[in-house]
Order: C-alpha cells, then structure tokens, then sequence
C-alpha cells in the first residue's frame, strides 16, 4: 500500500503559478506555504493513517449514538488543539483568520488524507461564514469561538425524504411559540449528524416558515444545536454507504426542537448559499483529491510491478507499456488541470470584480472536478488490474469515496441544467461574457482559440434552440473540456518543466471524452 503523500509541491505550484495569488494585495505566498506545510505534515502522520482502518470499522449507532471508528477522537484533539478548526475564523474569535485559498488548499489536503473525517469537520468555515453574515451579535459570541476552538463541529441540514435537489418540497416546519421558535420535521442525508469527537454540534437548519405555496420563499434558516435541544433532536439511523465509511450520514427527528432564526425570516436559501456555495469549492477539490492520490498509487505500482517484457527483451514493469503510460497520463493531467480551475475560480472569488463569472465557473468546477477523481480513481483501478479491485491496495477505497462528489452539493446533472441555461442568461449573459473573455487572457494558443470559437456557436445554438435542456449536458462538457485545455495552456506556459509540456501535448492531441464535437457538426 502506497501511503499517503501530500500533493504540497503541486497545490503550491497551482496557487502561485497557475491561479497568479500574486493578483491578490492580501497574498502571502511564504506564509501559505508554511501553513500548508504543516498541516502535510500533520495530515500525513495523524488523519491518513486512520483512512484504511476508519473505513473497515465504519461508524456504528449505539444507543441512540454515533460512535466513530477507533482513533478518530484523539485524532480530532489534535486537530482541534492545533488550531485547524480556527483556520478561516477572526482573531477576535481565537481564529487564524486566513482565507479561503489557504482554506483550500488544507481542505484538499485534509480530503485526500481521509476524505471521510473530512467531511465531519469541513462545514466549519461556512457555518462561521454564515453566522458572521447573517448572526446576530449574540450568535456570533455564542458560537464562532466554539467552532474556532473545536469544542463545537457543525452540520447543514437541507435534505429530507421527497425533497432532495427540490427544496420548495421541504415540510420541516419552524414555529414561533411562547418559548421562542420550535423545529419539527425530519431531515436525511446529514454528515456529521452526530459523533463523539466534539462536545456539541451546531445544526444549521433550513426549515418552512411560511406555506407550502410560497415554495422557497417560504423557507427560513435557523441554528439549533445537541446540547441546547438535548433528546429532542433524535438520530434514527446511520445511512449504509458504498464509501465514506467512517462519516456518520444520519437521519434526524425534530421533535420541537427549540432553536433561533438566523437572518431574516423567509430569507433561508440566501443565508445558506453562503455554506452551500463554500461546500461546492469543496467539493470540486475533494474530486482534485481523489484524482491526485489515485494517480500517486498508481504511479507507484506501475514503477514497481514487473509484467511482460520490452522490445529487447529484457522485463518491463508496467510503466514501460504504452497503455498504461497512457492511462497514467490522463490522471496526472485530470488532477493538475482540475485544481487549476478550482483555484483560478477561487482567485477570481477573492478579487470580487466579476461575480457573474464566479458564478458561472462554479459549476463547471463541480462537474469537472468531481469526474476528474471518479475517472481518476476507475483508471487506478484499471492499472493495478486484479490487484486495484482488491482493497490492499486501496485504489478502490478511492473510486468508492470519490463516486458521492458528482451526487452532493448538487448532483451534476442539476449544475449542466443551471449552467446551459439559466447560466447563459442571467445579467444579459454577463457570466459565459466573461468565461469568453477569461479563456483568451489564459492563453493565445491557436488549438484553445480554435475550440472556444466551436464554443462560441454552441453558446449561440443554446440560446435558440426549443429546448436547451436536450442539450445541457453536452454544452457543460464541451465549456468544460474549453475550460480545462485553456488552463493546462497556463500550466505549462508558467513552467519549463518538459514533463508537463508532454502531459499538455496529450492533452491536445486526443479530444477530451467532455469534446461536444459532433453535436457542433451537426
């Protein structure tokens, strides 16, 4: 088994290099690095060596309790006592107060780690995010300090059985009583739900408050959490996953369960896009994660286990076949040019100067990303052959943890429809403006140039076709692959390393499987 290394060279070269941090006037790109640094270091010694056993002994529900895999707690000391939690908080809060690129750039290293230890503690930043923004003075000093110190973990409660993607369907109902504001209903799919790392759990809940009819403008967002509601909050299972083992997926029962309005009522969807919005960068870099490590594995094995022979006749490894140097490639150039677009997506975000560009890039890093670890992962499995079907060698593992990322967050197929539509539309089409304009100040290569002009009448064709939605997936691919290529344009322009410049001839010469080609022939 190959152990986990943290990609810390690579993040570092993506952030610098490729997303130019250096636009930003609050960059540290040394400091970055020593943050970052040290928790490699931490990730690679602590959280990953509980990844293999954490999903063998799964969570299990014991009284009414989750009880977390062995490890996992005394891991969460150390990471709460480091200060980690703290990382995005004020320092008037006992935070670091460090933003959301070195947030990044952690997270990546943390769901690489141990995606599903991750996932229990990764909501912090944007339950701090949301109560600075939306919390009355009182919330903030109740419970910012608590998430900074660790002593408090924080879930987002948005899903609940018959309404998934659909939150107009929502029938978790808040009610303003003599004792304050009262949850009752049901919520699903939460992570992190409950566990026995942290003292307390803060819920963020998205409950109706007004009528059926009024859809999501019904919806108000409130916070609740396991000390103040005590057995009126109730776990009533642990969802059996194909990965992500060690994080507790919890249905809830809210039985009256006291709790406090967070921003105005009938604002909800707005004050929890502020988490919503922060989990799908997320997300995209969980999908980078799985992407780098399925690569890392592979690469190692492929140097190491002896197959065939090579023309002379002496013994090849598998590396030295063609196929398989193929394959390699593909993942190593998924990985790079994923976290490429995650953080020029992330940079742009931080300048704050084209937020319909933002806005459009997010989902197209959601679908990417996502896939990029998900094919990463089945070609690992594909070069380790009968032995990436095994878990020894844990390759599996990554495939089975990497498959939720494109369900999550918005499953994928909802991004294309936002994106092919809504997206093309919304302030005149400010946002595909400025996806035009970002691929020509990423590169002037004739090839990119030549496919963004495919690009541009596929966006013309989606504007007056009947119906767009026919076509919304194949739209999403073909900005994605334009995306992608124009990224890796950046990557090897901003280094001399000849290995990349090779990975970026690959990337050119075979038409990326998200090409939407022979729709534009038609």
């Amino acid at each position: 088994m190959k152990p986990f290394e943290s990609p810390l060279e690579d993040i570092l070269f993506s952030l610098n290099s490729v997303a130019h941090t250096s636009d930003l006037p609050d960059w540290d790109a040394e400091l970055a690095g020593e943050i970052l640094g040290h928790f490699s270091a931490f990730a690679e010694g602590v959280i990953a060596p509980l990844d293999e056993s954490g999903d063998a002994q799964g969570c299990r529900l014991e009284n009414g309790k989750v009880v977390m895999p062995e490890g996992f707690a005394d891991a969460y000391q150390e990471l709460a006592d480091g200060g980690w939690q703290g990382l995005t908080a004020p320092e008037e809060f006992g935070g670091m107060e460090q933003g959301h690129l070195v947030a990044a750039a952690v997270s990546e290293v943390f769901s690489g780690a141990n995606h599903s230890m991750s996932m229990v503690c990764n909501l912090v930043p944007g339950a701090i995010s949301t109560l600075l923004r939306f919390g009355t003075e009182a919330q903030k000093q109740e419970w910012i300090s608590r998430l900074a110190a660790g002593e408090a973990l924080s879930t987002m409660a948005l899903t609940e059985p018959g309404a998934g993607s659909d939150l107009s369907a929502i029938r978790t109902k808040a009610e303003l009583t003599g004792n304050g504001w009262q949850i009752t209903g049901e919520k699903i799919f939460i992570s992190g739900g409950d566990q026995d790392m942290s003292d307390d759990i803060l819920h963020l809940v998205l409950a109706r408050t007004g009528t059926r009819e009024q859809g999501i403008k019904g919806l108000s967002l409130f916070l609740t959490s396991k000390s103040q509601a005590g057995s009126s909050i109730s776990i009533t299972r642990i969802e059996e996953k194909l990965g992500l083992h060690a994080s507790p997926t919890c249905q809830m029962a809210f039985d009256a369960a006291p709790t406090e309005l967070v921003g105005e009522e009938g604002a909800g969807l707005a004050a929890m896009f502020t988490v919503m919005n922060h989990a799908r960068i997320d997300v995209s870099l969980q999908g980078v994660a799985h992407a780098s490590r399925a690569h890392d594995i592979s690469k190692a094995y492929a140097a190491d286990r002896t197959q065939g022979r090579k023309s002379d006749g002496t013994p090849a490894v598998l590396s030295d076949h063609a196929d398989v140097r193929r394959m390699l490639d593909e993942q190593r150039s998924l990985a790079l040019g994923a976290r490429g677009m995650a953080h020029i997506t992330l940079v742009e975000l931080e300048k704050g100067t084209r937020p319909a560009l933002v806005d459009f890039l997010t989902p197209l890093c959601k679908v990417f990303c996502t896939e990029a670890g998900i094919r990463s992962a089945d070609l690992g499995i594909q070069i380790l052959g009968g032995y990436g079907y095994l878990t020894e060698y844990r390759v599996s593992q990554t495939w089975r943890d990497a498959r939720i990322a494109s369900i999550y967050e918005g499953a994928n197929a909802i991004h294309e429809l936002a994106t092919a539509t809504r997206g093309l539309k919304v302030q005149g089409g400010a946002g595909p403006d400025g996806f035009d304009t970002l691929i020509g100040e990423l590169t002037d290569h004739p090839d990119i140039l030549s496919l963004r002009d495919k690009w541009r009448v596929a966006r013309k064709k989606m504007l007056t076709t009947p119906d767009p939605t026919e076509l919304a997936h194949d739209f999403t691919q073909l900005t994605c692959a334009l995306f992608f290529c124009a990224v890796w344009a950046r990557i090897t322009a901003a280094s001399d390393n000849m290995e990349l410049k090779r990975l970026f001839a690959t990337v050119l010469s075979r038409p990326s499987r998200f090409s939407l080609r022979p729709f534009l022939e038609d």
